[in-house]
């Protein structure tokens, strides 16, 4: 793990060399207070997410607490930072052929993954707009969307949660009518352009809508540098998953596919596990 943690800081010398200066969006564009700190500080004046015992007892976050439940998304954290370490990639997307696959479940158990890993610092933006997604997976409460941030209707440091010191949640309280014109519009590309600015993060990681269900994601993935394809044992077919993964290729690179809800016993692993490939 030692070595894991000097490329990792290795590959962010590299990357801020590559990009000394990121670009500033304009002033009436998600402004921050100039009394707030731009360090690991900030990250700590965000109001911190609390979440209940039950969805933990419930194993449907199997990795909030680490652990044994926790191994098949710290397998898959692992295989997901040596890629993004290997490529300089910090922009990661989820998403599936349809609705269904647990990829927004997956986000979720990621998010505490990788919140473990105490050298990196971590957004998870729910940007499946069409729904409360992760909220609802969270069981977490608002009035507004990351579509309102994205027009700048409420700050995102106001809408924001915080897990620890280094896991950020950018979660959807109400559904949006529009989102593939706000995904695909220069306003979202600013708003990742300031946050990357400001939050300073190791990775981004976008809960993207499936696929197949609508063009919401089909502008979006472009701006990512790679996508995980999540799909469901014994429901999603090959057919679905060769062409979502066609598709995903046209728009990024695919990172690769995880197989979620497949339930397997064997003398490591006695509970729902999801592959990666």
């Amino acid at each position: 793990m030692d070595r894991l943690q000097q490329a990792i800081q290795k590959a962010r010398k590299e990357r801020d060399s590559r990009h000394p200066q990121p670009a500033v969006p304009r002033e009436d564009q998600h402004p921050v207070p100039e009394d707030s700190p731009r360090d690991e500080d900030f990250w700590l004046t965000l109001p911190e997410i609390s979440i209940e015992p039950r969805l933990i007892s419930r194993n449907r976050l199997m990795s909030y607490s680490g652990g044994p439940d926790a191994t098949s998304y710290d397998m898959l954290r692992t295989k997901m930072l040596q890629q993004i370490i290997s490529n300089g990639w910090r922009r990661v997307a989820l998403t599936s052929p349809y609705s269904g696959c647990g990829k927004s479940t997956a986000a979720a158990n990621l998010a505490f993954s990788l919140g473990r890993q105490e050298d990196l610092r971590t957004i998870v933006i729910d940007f499946d707009m069409r729904r409360r997604g992760l909220a609802e997976i969270l069981k977490q409460s608002g009035s507004h969307s990351m579509a309102d941030v994205i027009k700048g209707k409420v700050p995102f440091h106001e809408h924001a949660l915080r897990h620890g010191n280094n896991v950020i949640f950018g979660l959807n309280y109400t559904s949006t009518r529009n989102p593939a014109e706000i995904l695909q519009s220069r306003k979202t590309i600013e708003f990742l352009e300031w946050l990357e600015a400001e939050y300073k993060p190791d990775i981004i990681l976008f809960d993207t809508p499936p696929l197949m269900a609508s063009d919401d994601s089909q502008g979006f993935l472009r701006n990512v540098d790679c996508a995980l394809l999540l799909a469901a044992a014994d429901e999603t077919s090959i057919d679905h998953i060769d062409v979502a993964e066609r598709q995903l290729a046209e728009l990024t690179n695919v990172m690769g596919i995880v197989l979620n809800k497949c339930r397997y016993i064997s003398g490591t692993f006695g509970y729902e596990y999801g592959s990666y490939y």
